[in-house]
């Protein structure tokens, strides 16, 4: 069933990415090979990016809407609950193949390894008279790096939008997300596929595509930002965690939405990464996935009494 968006604007519009994390916390990584590992109860959460980028801008202030395909399902119900009252404008359609996983192994230090089930066959579209109206209100959109989404580019480029996407741990040869690179205006990605060459992918980015920036997180190292006048990479140091760090899941789509906050409101991109990285930092404190995204309040107390961004350090070539 589709549902028919009403007049309300948008602010961003994010579409694919929703599912259901399994959150494992497991005594270390990688898992001890044995039979058996006693671990603290199993917990399920609405996660996957989409939903995080969605409830983290919806959080700060940001008119927010959120397209995708869930499944006929108790996963499905997760999610609907999860968005219920954040703010967040799901408009889901049904998919027969159900909703997406994952089970992510959490170590007591944050850190995490993800196994995702992204179930999508390569065949799955979502009608244009799901995402038009939607995006016709939008100001910006946002697309998860589902297989669907990248045929909305066409309408997106016609309607005249400005687009960010993650390609999160890309390193940079994978075919899949190069259209999602290259034909993005702001495009997100983490430094852990590509490692001492992500330098080397961030120009290629801003090279052969469309971008204005590119922005590469790594986690308790802080991020790096590429813009066009940019030489090299800016180090965007980390922000320090208002608590001690016990899970990272949903901290890169934090600071994706925290960085989206501060863009449209007309910031500068180092401006801008900073916010990103502080919504990043508070993202770790808490358990769980996207269970306490920051708010507008809170990121503009923290964000007078931060030193800034500095600009000196660069990454590998």
């Amino acid at each position: 069933m589709t549902h028919q968006p009403g007049t309300e604007p948008y602010d961003v519009v994010v579409v694919g990415g929703s599912g259901v994390d399994t959150v494992v916390r497991v005594p270390t990584l990688p898992v001890p090979a044995a039979d058996s590992v006693p671990v603290p109860p199993v917990v399920e959460y609405a996660g996957h990016t989409g939903t995080g980028v969605a409830l983290g801008c919806a959080a700060l202030g940001l008119r927010t809407g959120f397209l995708d395909f869930i499944g006929d399902d108790p996963q499905g119900s997760l999610i609907r609950e999860r968005l219920a009252g954040t703010g967040v404008d799901f408009r889901p359609l049904i998919s027969p193949h159900g909703t997406r996983r994952s089970v992510n192994l959490v170590a007591p230090d944050g850190r995490r390894t993800s196994l995702h089930d992204a179930r999508d066959p390569l065949d799955l579209r979502m009608p244009p008279e799901h995402y038009l109206p939607a995006l016709r209100r939008a100001r910006h959109v946002h697309l998860s790096i589902t297989h669907f989404t990248r045929f909305l580019y066409d309408d997106i480029a016609a309607l005249g939008l400005p687009v960010s996407t993650d390609l999160h741990d890309w390193d940079g040869l994978t075919c899949h997300h190069k259209e999602f690179a290259f034909r993005s205006d702001l495009v997100f990605l983490s430094t852990a596929g590509a490692g001492e060459r992500i330098g080397a992918v961030m120009r290629e980015i801003l090279r052969e595509g469309r971008a204005s920036a590119v922005i590469a997180t790594a986690g308790a190292g802080g991020a790096y930002l590429l813009g066009a006048e940019d030489r090299s990479p800016r180090h965007v140091p980390a922000a320090v965690p208002p608590g001690p760090v016990v899970d990272s899941n949903g901290a890169g789509d934090a600071f994706t939405s925290g960085f989206l906050h501060g863009h449209l409101a007309g910031l500068e991109f180092g401006e801008c990464a900073r916010r990103g990285a502080l919504a990043g930092a508070h993202a770790c404190v808490a358990h769980g996935t996207h269970t306490a995204p920051l708010d507008a309040a809170a990121l503009a107390a923290w964000a007078g009494g931060e030193p800034r961004a500095g600009a000196a350090d660069t990454v590998p070539a």
